[in-house]
């Protein structure tokens, strides 16, 4: 048996990621090795618990997913902790349908066997508390709710009121709480917020959240309740195949640093070599790559110094021209285009391999998940294959061209998106190469044309 558990909330801004952050520097603080884990796509909070672990979180979603490739993910991430805990995703049930569990916090908890720890929003209620818990127990029989903690309680008494109900009409232990406290809010989860997580800017901040946590949230009733089965690997996915010989470049730096983590393991599984430069230091690409992978970020944030980095600029443009099979994704496609036009309405030029330009906006301008089908000329994915990924920025691409990368199927229906040329495919969206690990397959293939 091991530790394991799903921080589950009843919405989005409960208080999971607080819970999550905390719990982990308090059971680190016991000299315990935590893994972390995050339902769904988001990048930023798997970087908070990287930062408070020293081990790097992974991403799991039961959409992008099939469901052995997420026990698969977990299974391996978890080898030597002694907890895994797993941040849920907005509510509890809440997911790509508002008909069933698909997608949601809740079916991750039922795929990895894992129990549910349930943080529930007290403020203004007492006995009622014990209705909204009572309800997201019979929702479903599958996932299988162990505790409840309770955020936002105004005192000792009002938890005691809380602790009562639940425990009578519910029959799960309220094992700890949070009181009000608005210095404990968690700094807006904008992009730009990363580079201050890595500069441990927030250190004391999550010193502060875990001494909290671990005078209020009973540790060792958690520990005693969130015993769970070791998980195995049930699929091949990441059986490391014979090197390859090639190598792919990834830009790896503050400006660029999305990547799902699998994204580079299936990569070197797939006998790949990787190596990591910084266009944001004024590296150029390494001269042994025979692929490009620059990945998304924030670029706009860096806009100034990529602007002025003239060696990074063009060893890529000359990279992408003489023919190395490259993707960019996100910030990186923004990279690619002519200029992006800050939202202070700065122009800064790029590296122009893309025609057209981005523009920033205050507003969101896409979020959700995407099904990618690719178009002819694809090195990466062909018309006849489909991949999954995850849309989110707050840019927009202005210009105009008759070369798209391929189509994606968002809640909206199907649109083109993104630039290809004959070694390049770009675009917003974010890839999951264990939607589809063919597609590395064809990158390699790719690669080894123009080696040869």
């Amino acid at each position: 048996m091991t530790n394991r558990f799903v921080i589950g909330g009843t919405g989005s801004g409960v208080g999971k990621t607080t819970f999550t952050i905390g719990l982990m520097y308090a059971l680190k603080q016991k000299g315990l090795e935590v893994q972390g884990f995050k339902c769904g796509p988001d990048y930023i909070d798997p970087t908070y618990h990287t930062a408070v672990t020293g081990r790097i979180s992974r991403n799991i979603d039961s959409w992008m997913l099939n469901h052995e490739t997420v026990i698969d993910i977990v299974s391996r991430a978890s080898r030597h902790a002694d907890v895994s805990i797993i941040e849920g995703v907005m509510g509890f049930y809440d997911g790509k349908s508002p008909l069933e569990d698909t997608g949601s916090t809740a079916e991750i908890s039922v795929i990895t066997k894992s129990p549910v720890v349930l943080i529930v929003n007290t403020a203004s209620m007492a006995r009622s508390v014990a209705a909204v818990v009572k309800g997201f127990q019979t929702l479903s029989e599958k996932p299988n709710i162990v505790a409840v903690i309770a955020n936002q309680v105004g005192s000792i008494g009002h938890f005691e009121l809380v602790k009562a109900a639940i425990e009578q009409e519910c029959k799960v232990p309220v094992i700890g709480y949070l009181k009000k406290d608005p210095t404990l809010s968690i700094p807006s989860r904008h992009l730009g917020l990363i580079p201050t997580i890595e500069r441990g800017e927030l250190d004391s901040f999550f010193e502060k959240l875990g001494s909290l946590i671990a005078e209020t949230v009973d540790l060792e009733q958690l520990l005693e309740l969130t015993k769970a089965e070791v998980l195995n690997e049930a699929g091949q996915l990441f059986k490391q195949q014979e090197n390859t010989g090639l190598t792919i470049a990834v830009a790896k730096d503050q400006a660029f640093n999305f990547y799902y983590e699998e994204n580079l393991e299936l990569m070197r599984a797939k006998g790949v070599n990787l190596v990591f430069f910084s266009p944001l230091q004024n590296e150029p690409v390494p001269t042994n790559a025979d692929g490009l992978y620059i990945g998304g970020g924030f670029p706009e944030e860096y806009a100034v110094q990529l602007e002025s980095n003239t060696i990074a600029k063009e060893s890529i443009r000359k990279a992408i021209n003489k023919g190395l099979p490259t993707l960019a994704e996100c910030g990186g496609y923004m990279y690619l285009t002519e200029a992006i036009t800050t939202t202070s309405g700065e122009r800064r030029e790029m590296v122009g391999v893309i025609p057209g330009e981005v523009v920033m906006q205050d507003k969101l301008a896409a979020l959700g998940y995407r099904e990618i089908t690719g178009v002819a000329g694809n090195f990466l994915v062909s018309e006849e294959e489909s991949a999954k990924g995850h849309e989110f920025h707050y840019s927009k691409y202005v210009g105009k061209h008759d070369a798209p990368a391929y189509k994606t199927k968002g809640r909206f229906g199907m649109k083109d998106e993104g630039y290809q040329r004959a070694c390049l495919v770009a675009g917003y969206t974010h890839f999951h190469f264990a939607s589809n690990p063919k597609l590395i397959d064809n990158w390699i293939d790719a690669c080894k044309k123009v080696k040869v």
